[in-house]
């Protein structure tokens, strides 16, 4: 069993930046196409970024691209999430998982088999 852990959530105001991390718990971040999602209160769970299992592919999504870059250390097992030029609508739980299938099922978020917990994004205008 796979275990995903987020961390660097927290409180920012809108134009600040933060880096949230997703530590895996066995090396998967190396062959699993990897994402990010977001949930506000009462929303659906959205679609943020991912990033395929060589690295050379990312996907964003229209309200992050520009602003959101992801990135991963395979050696750490690790995924970020660097988030700038935050905006109070980006608040959010956010949460990092990992999909076996390619980056074309990215968007998808039934195609993920593994979930972190989340962490909190809260951004203040």
């Amino acid at each position: 069993q796979v275990q995903l852990v987020e961390s660097g959530g927290g409180l920012v105001q809108a134009g600040g930046a933060l880096r949230l991390s997703c530590a895996a718990s066995k090396r998967i971040v190396n062959t699993y196409t990897m994402g990010w999602f977001r949930q506000a209160p009462g929303k659906e769970r959205e679609f943020v970024v991912a990033i395929n299992w060589t690295g050379n592919m990312k996907y964003y999504s229209d309200s992050v691209k520009g602003r959101f870059t992801i990135s991963k250390d395979n050696a750490k097992n690790t995924v970020y999430l660097q988030m700038n030029s935050l905006k109070p609508e980006d608040t959010a739980v956010y949460y990092c998982a990992a999909t076996i299938k390619s980056l074309n099922s990215a968007r998808v978020k039934d195609a993920y088999e593994y979930w972190g917990q989340g962490t909190q994004v809260t951004v203040s205008s």
